[in-house]
């Protein structure tokens, strides 16, 4: 068993921070959401009052925040984690957040005398539930070892992917890629129906044939071949449409920086950001699908 201090449990954080409690971790957790709170305590979890209760003497702090100024904040700002964590805490961020910070991050923590590993998540909220994500994990080999036991509670392929920022970097390429396979599979199911297949039909055979994916197979954006998929339930998200686009963004950047052309990255980015502006950022990610048949204003 070990003491773990979990902040941040918005819809993929109450799941991570259940599966820590149900895998027989003693678990303090934190969220400014009193509803979200009082989940997590109904998992196992006791409700911290504020951060420096929730990481006093634990031996890991867990992190799902939104964005990297967030984590900059709750980790290093005035009354944060490294101001009140014992020396040696192993600082485990699952938030997605731009490279550049995951390593200021890591920087300022190693200076402070703590371990630190940025750990991205890929699966959505389902996978979040049902403990099997993907977890990508930068940072040094001490802090691996030290995380994986803690990840493998929340999930079911843990990967190192390098030294600080790494696990950012292969988050942000993985979700530029599916951003771009998920509208392409809607345009193909989409022109399946108009050429007069239906989407069981389409998916029978493209599903076993050189346009499989995963936006497919896993999470079909077409109503009927995947029960469990949001395209099932009016696209409610799954993965909404703004955490997409909060990705492509940081993708954006990111390839921008590192002098990388990423030309149907940008398109996708382009095609998410008019959605989001026409006020569907809620959406599942695999709405597109619903633009491409009109039904959306």
């Amino acid at each position: 068993m070990t003491k773990i201090a979990f902040i941040g449990l918005g819809n993929m954080g109450s799941g991570m921070c259940a599966n820590l409690c149900k895998a027989g971790h003693e678990v303090r957790a934190f969220d400014l959401n009193a509803e979200a709170m009082k989940a997590a305590e109904g998992h196992g979890a006791s409700a911290a009052a504020t951060v420096a209760d929730a990481v006093k003497d634990v031996e890991i702090v867990v992190t799902m925040l939104p964005a990297g100024k967030h984590v900059l904040a709750v980790y290093f700002g005035d009354d944060g984690v490294a101001a009140h964590a014992a020396r040696g805490t192993l600082f485990l961020d699952c938030s997605t957040i731009a490279v550049e910070d995951a390593r200021e991050a890591a920087s300022k923590a190693d200076a402070a005398g703590f371990l630190m590993a940025d750990a991205p998540v890929s699966g959505g909220t389902a996978a979040a539930d049902a403990g099997t994500l993907t977890f990508m994990v930068g940072g040094p080999e001490e802090a691996y070892a030290q995380a994986k036991p803690i990840l493998d509670a929340m999930g079911k392929n843990i990967f190192h992917a390098g030294g600080s920022g790494n696990g950012q970097a292969a988050k942000i390429a993985n979700n530029m890629l599916l951003g771009i396979s998920m509208i392409g599979t809607c345009e193909a199911f989409n022109l399946a129906e108009k050429l007069g297949l239906d989407a069981q039909t389409f998916f029978d055979i493209s599903s076993t044939a050189s346009g499989q994916c995963w936006s497919m197979t896993s999470y079909c954006p077409a109503p009927g071949p995947v029960p469990a998929a949001p395209s099932n339930r009016d696209y409610q998200p799954g993965f909404a449409v703004a955490m997409m686009l909060k990705d492509l963004h940081l993708a954006a950047a990111a390839a921008k920086a590192a002098g990388a052309e990423v030309t149907l990255g940008e398109m996708a980015e382009k095609i998410y950001q008019d959605l989001d502006t026409r006020g569907h950022g809620g959406l599942d990610f695999s709405g597109v699908m619903k633009d491409l048949k009109r039904q959306l204003d």
